[in-house]
């Protein structure tokens, strides 16, 4: 009966332990998200309701603040770690954007938001691009809450460098013809300082090198595709040059 009643008590307190922990990670989580979230409430004076626009930028502390949440609260070992930090890397499409996550919420007149990609744009540094991806839903008539992803290119297309090298501050564009409530506005504005983000804690291990690879192989990929057009477009212009110099020949033997 002893042996019953400890054995009770441990599971209690082991029980207990793990809440607290979960709570403990939560709330640091809460804390980390909350540097990284932009939110602003917008209405008119002779308009009923408002609008809320939150968005989130997964900074490399705020993925790395997940990770660890998750690891805290289901006791994973350092192979379960890094599996679900390759998953949540790759699903957030890490290794190829600069993702973000929107929500809107509309309490009144309805919000046309399309097409999306014409409504936002992310500045970094001088230059302006607009998303690469985003959720479709956001092309639909909206009233109520709606939220959804956005990435923006992370790499120079031609070059395959860094969007982000050098870059101190991002802007993110939001066209105030999207809603009644920013019509009086060109566009709202939200800001990020990044230059204290440090991302290489989170490219280091397994799970990084297996994204750098993912990503190597891409880019491997596109490239023997431009080799071969190169190639297709230069036999053309050499079997022309055969074409033109056997009858240049043929002229001058007349």
């Amino acid at each position: 009966m002893k042996k019953m009643i400890l054995c009770i008590l441990f599971v209690f307190l082991l029980s207990g332990a793990a809440e607290w922990a979960e709570a403990a990670a939560d709330k640091r989580l809460e804390s980390v998200m909350s540097r990284w979230t932009r939110k602003e409430f917008y209405a008119e004076k002779d308009t009923q309701g408002g609008l809320e626009i939150e968005i989130t930028l997964y900074s490399a502390e705020y993925v790395e603040a997940l990770i660890e949440a998750e690891a805290e609260k289901n006791l994973w070992t350092a192979d379960e770690k890094e599996q679900y930090k390759y998953q949540l890397l790759k699903t957030l499409n890490l290794e190829e954007y600069v993702p973000f996550h929107f929500s809107f919420n509309n309490n009144g007149p309805s919000m046309h938001m399309a097409p999306f990609d014409k409504m936002v744009n992310l500045w970094l540094g001088k230059n302006k691009y607009a998303p690469a991806d985003y959720d479709k839903r956001f092309n639909f008539k909206l009233q109520g809450r709606r939220d959804g992803m956005v990435w923006f290119p992370r790499y120079d297309e031609k070059t395959g460098k860094s969007l982000l090298d050098g870059v101190r501050t991002i802007k993110l564009d939001v066209s105030g013809a999207i809603s009644p409530f920013l019509s009086n506005k060109l566009s709202v504005s939200f800001l990020w300082d990044i230059d204290k983000d440090n991302p290489g804690k989170l490219y280091a291990g397994r799970a990084a090198s297996r994204l750098e690879l993912d990503r190597l192989i891409k880019r491997i990929e596109k490239l023997t595709a431009e080799k071969k057009d190169l190639e297709d477009k230069l036999n053309e212009v050499n079997n022309e040059l055969l074409t033109v110099n056997k009858r240049v020949e043929e002229l001058q033997k007349q």
